[in-house]
């Protein structure tokens, strides 16, 4: 018997709606929206992005989870990693008796017809997803839209003959999901990281060149058996839906110019394609940090979000280009009005920084990461406010 699917929530959303107020939102952050996104407080300023903090999908996710906690209350209920990459949502829905299956080594092997198992916003690989309709245990597909819209291509591409390029992190959960839909399509698939592994793949469409030493730089990124003399062809785009849109949106450029310079414009239309595949959460987030830092002055950033979101960490590298950033995990991490402990935007490491709050008169820019509540930002306000009284 095949499993039960659940891909539009349990119809109990009004049995959790007060605990997801409860837990992740906050009056504060809507009456400093209301006041035009400013907070003001003796020495203080915080101005808030326009755009931040839980998206659409991210909401639905962990709306459904709770749902399902309450629908199974007796049944063992299991996510197959974290739901969104916030340390403190996590903790929450483990605190309500969910468990990871990436906690319990060999549980997915014990998976059975009575357990219940959440596919997170991100979305698993057909692997997974194989395994799991095996088992019979009832799924609850949380799986965000946008992601669903980029599988839709990627599979395009397959059933087409292209290979499609992913601009992703290789190691993310929702590239590995996309990756394998191409796949399981019967297609191909090579994800780059960044403009230098774009420009390496487009010197190889130009000029050919050492094809073992191409698969030695792209080890662990290229699906099985690829030969880039003939796996470059023909090629479509695609995104992990939280990268950089002006990153995502140059290497594309990048790869149509390189498959014109290699085969013509009358070859193009069939040898390249391309589709808007950025989230619009995420590219309104990014937007509304350029809009904060081009018209609203502001001493310095504090991005809100987790250490693994990609998201985020996009968000503070935009900010960082602009001013001092801070891409702080959670509000412990701003210790004192002398220390904050975030993660450096270049080398990825945490680090503690002094001094890192101006005397006199301070605006501080806030943002967040789509899977950051609004509890957290209005703990960050209320720190920065105890910090200069």
């Amino acid at each position: 018997m095949p499993p039960l699917v659940f891909r539009k929530g349990l119809d109990l959303g009004h049995a959790v709606a007060g605990m997801l107020a409860e837990n992740y939102r906050s009056d504060v952050i809507d009456r400093i929206k209301a006041a035009d996104h400013t907070y003001r407080a003796g020495r203080l300023t915080v101005r808030l992005a326009r755009e931040f903090g839980f998206c659409y999908g991210v909401d639905r996710a962990v709306d459904y989870a709770y749902q399902t906690r309450e629908r199974f209350p007796d049944r063992p209920v299991y996510l197959t990693g974290e739901i969104i990459h916030n340390p403190y949502v996590n903790e929450k829905l483990r605190a309500m008796g969910v468990r990871f299956l990436s906690d319990e080594t060999g549980a997915s092997e014990r998976l059975g017809p009575g357990d219940v198992v959440i596919i997170p916003a991100f979305g698993v690989t057909t692997a997974t997803m194989q395994q799991l309709d095996r088992c019979g245990c009832t799924l609850i597909d949380t799986t965000c839209g946008s992601v669903l819209n980029v599988w839709k291509n990627v599979r395009r591409y397959a059933e087409g003959g292209c290979t499609s390029v992913i601009h992703g992190k290789v190691w993310h959960e929702e590239t590995q999901a996309t990756a394998s839909q191409a796949v399981a399509h019967g297609g191909r698939y090579l994800v780059v990281f960044d403009r230098q592994q774009a420009a390496r793949v487009c010197d190889y469409i130009r000029a050919g060149g050492d094809a073992g030493a191409f698969m030695k730089a792209f080890a662990g990124a290229a699906s099985p058996g690829f030969d880039p003399d003939r796996d470059l062809q023909r090629l479509g785009l695609a995104n992990q839906t939280t990268m950089l849109m002006s990153e995502s949106l140059e290497i594309g450029e990048m790869l149509r110019q390189a498959m014109l310079d290699r085969h013509g414009a009358a070859e193009l239309g069939g040898r390249y394609q391309a589709f808007d595949t950025i989230c619009s959460a995420t590219q309104d987030r990014q937007d509304a940090v350029i809009d904060l830092l081009a018209t609203r002055p502001v001493d310095l950033m504090i991005v809100i979000g987790g250490y693994n979101s990609s998201n985020t960490a996009n968000l503070a590298r935009l900010c960082a280009a602009a001013k001092p950033t801070f891409h702080v995990a959670d509000p412990d991490g701003l210790v004192s009005a002398d220390e904050i402990r975030h993660r450096d935007v270049d080398t990825k490491a945490e680090v503690t920084t002094r001094a890192w709050l101006p005397a006199g008169q301070v605006a501080v820019g806030l943002t967040s990461g789509a899977s950051t509540p609004d509890n957290l930002m209005a703990a960050v306000v209320a720190r920065l406010e105890a910090f200069t009284a």
